[in-house]
C-alpha cells in the first residue's frame, strides 16, 4: 500500500510528518490486564495534571490546535482527537476498554499527545493520500454524525475519505475480526526525523508484543 502527502499539506506545513505502520496476521481481542491497568493509571495522572493546566495547554494539543488553524479549521469548534480525549478525562469520563487494538491506540495517543488512527486494511482500497478536505466531501463518523471535511486533514483511498485527526469514519474501524491493519500517527511537526522514527518504532513494537503478527513502519514528510 502506497502513502503520499498532498502538495497542499506540504505547502501549508513543510514540517508535516506522518508515522505509518502496517500490520499483518494480528489477533485482536480483549486487552490484557497490563494494558487496561496502564491506560487507567495514565488517565488518572492526566486528570490530576488538569488541575493545574487546561487541555489546550498540553504541548501536543497546542501544536495540533495551531495546525488545525493553519489548515483552516477552528479548533475550538472541531477539536483534534487528542484534545477531545484529554477533555473527556477532565470530566472523569474515563475511556472504557474497547479491544486491544483500540486501547493501545488510545494509550499511545495520550502518552505522546498526538492523534492516532487505526484502520482495518481489508476495508481500504488502493493508494492512500493525506490531504485537505474539500467543501463537497463528508462522511458518517464513528459518532454516527455526518461530518463535513472541508478544510480538515483527511486520509482517503480509492473509495474516498475515511480518516481524520478530528474524528474517523465508520468504514474501516478495527474489530476482533481484524487480521490486517494500518495505523496513522499524526506526529508533532516539531519532532525531528530521528524522534519521529523512534516514536513510530516504539508503538509498532508494543503493538506486536500484544497482537503478534508482523509490522512494517515508515515516516513520510
Amino acid at each position: 500500500m502506497n502513502f503520499t502527502l498532498s502538495p497542499a499539506i506540504k505547502q501549508l506545513c513543510p514540517s508535516f510528518k506522518m508515522g505509518i505502520i502496517q500490520y499483518k496476521n494480528i489477533e485482536v481481542g480483549d486487552s490484557p490486564q497490563m494494558l487496561k491497568g496502564r491506560l487507567r493509571l495514565f488517565q488518572e495522572s492526566i486528570y490530576f495534571d488538569l488541575e493545574s493546566k487546561k487541555a489546550a495547554e498540553f504541548e501536543g494539543v497546542s501544536e495540533w490546535r495551531k495546525l488545525f488553524k493553519t489548515f483552516g479549521t477552528d479548533p475550538s469548534k472541531y477539536r483534534p482527537s487528542i484534545e477531545a480525549l484529554i477533555r473527556r478525562i477532565g470530566k472523569q469520563t474515563y475511556l472504557p476498554s474497547i479491544n486491544s487494538a483500540v486501547d493501545i491506540n488510545n494509550f499511545f495517543s495520550l502518552q505522546y499527545e498526538v492523534p492516532i488512527g487505526i484502520y482495518d486494511s481489508s476495508n481500504l482500497e488502493g493508494p492512500i493520500e493525506f490531504t485537505i478536505g474539500k467543501k463537497e466531501e463528508s462522511y458518517e463518523a464513528l459518532n454516527e454524525r455526518n461530518i463535513s471535511l472541508e478544510n480538515k486533514i483527511i486520509s482517503k483511498d480509492a473509495l474516498g475519505a475515511f480518516g481524520s485527526p478530528y474524528v474517523d469514519s465508520n468504514r474501516a474501524y478495527v474489530t476482533e475480526k481484524t487480521t490486517q491493519a494500518v495505523q496513522f500517527i499524526y506526529l508533532k511537526p516539531s519532532l525531528s526525523e530521528e524522534q519521529a522514527y523512534k516514536l513510530t518504532k516504539s508503538l509498532s513494537d508494543m503493538f506486536i508484543q500484544i497482537h503478534g503478527g508482523e509490522a512494517t513502519y515508515q515516516v513520510i514528510n
